[in-house]
């Protein structure tokens, strides 16, 4: 059932739109780039030597791609060793990269913390301020340079390139308790949205579409790209985007946005339109586990450019890890490629 919206437009149509969308998300990101730079050299003004010292690491520091979302002892500067004011500038940073629903999330996924802390009498490693930051390489207007906010269940990263240029990915959330059973944030669903639509979307498809769209009748213990593995296509399996109805495509769609909407709109702007080059028709849905709430479920959103991983297994399914991976651009990489391509030809 392919519909009509992946028909092919005149080539006349297609290149005067690509020009228009190549140049604004060009400008765009490279203001967002400036703002990065900005308050990241802001909050630099502030540190002392120790601090400066840990936030701080070359480019092509093997940590940059040494990502992970367990609580554990990290490098980096925690939120716990800065002064009020600096923990102010940091958190500007963060606003730099993600959207008003993604830093929303991200500040709930750390209040979180508390919540664990006290269901678990007080634990240690439960501490809200348990958040680090990582810059890689010398922000400045014109310079290739990264950055990460990562702690439990929180991990962005953000690579600038030329100043130009800004990618967002990996990019993982998680989100324990799922839905708070006790205490004052009773009913916090942190990444309702995540879990309710894509359950909306498997129940929507009809009975020979499920049979295509459940890979597995148990779901797997967590997301499979996650910390230690690259960005690398899973084989495509579901159901396709093309063999869907209009309405079935349009929930597809509304749920693509609630990944892409957790960056800043200028950044999600240039990864949809990549999706929408490789061909929406080419996006596959992929469920395995049960559908009834409370019992453990995963799914997968998989395109030509990249993936979407949702999990809900762990503490009887209320424990939720959501991750976005790019299969070319993962810390920039491609960007990266020809940034490097071109100074070499330079030369």
């Amino acid at each position: 059932m392919l519909s009509s919206t992946f028909r092919a437009a005149s080539i006349a149509t297609f290149l005067a739109t690509a020009i228009l969308v190549f140049s604004a998300g060009s400008l765009q990101a490279h203001d967002v780039a400036k703002e990065m730079s900005a308050a990241a050299n802001l909050l630099l003004k502030t540190l002392d030597q120790d601090q400066a010292k840990a936030i701080q690491f070359e480019f092509d520091d093997k940590l940059r791609k040494d990502w992970q979302f367990i609580p554990m002892e990290r490098e980096g500067l925690g939120m716990k060793a800065m002064k009020p004011h600096q923990r102010g500038l940091a958190l500007s940073l963060v606003q730099t990269g993600l959207s008003h629903d993604g830093f929303s999330t991200a500040m709930q996924v750390m209040a979180l913390e508390q919540v664990l802390h006290e269901m678990e009498n007080g634990s240690l490693k439960r501490d809200p301020t348990k958040y680090h930051l990582f810059l890689f390489g010398t922000p400045a207007d014109d310079a290739t340079w990264g950055w990460r906010i990562e702690g439990h269940h929180l991990s962005v990263s953000f690579t600038i390139i030329d100043g130009q240029q800004v990618s967002a990915v990996p990019a993982f959330f998680g989100a324990n308790p799922g839905s708070v059973p006790q205490g004052a944030l009773k009913g916090l669903r942190v990444l309702a949205k995540e879990e309710d639509l894509g359950r909306k979307l498997i129940k929507n498809l009809s009975v020979k579409q499920k049979e295509t769209a459940i890979i597995s009748a148990d779901a797997p213990n967590d997301v499979i790209l996650g910390p230690g593995r690259d960005a690398t296509p899973l084989k495509p399996a579901g159901i396709a985007a093309a063999d869907m109805s209009d309405a079935q495509q349009k929930m597809l769609r509304e749920l693509v946005e609630v990944y892409l909407g957790k960056v800043r709109g200028e950044l999600a702007d240039v990864d949809r339109q990549r999706i929408e080059d490789a061909g929406f028709e080419n996006v596959f849905f992929a469920w395995a586990g049960k559908i009834a709430v409370g019992e453990r479920h995963y799914y997968r959103i998989q395109g030509p450019t990249f993936i979407f991983e949702y999990d809900n297994t762990q503490d009887n399914a209320n424990h939720v890890h959501v991750v976005w991976r790019d299969f070319t651009n993962d810390f920039g990489a491609d960007w990266l490629k020809r940034h490097y391509e071109a100074v070499e030809h330079a030369k």
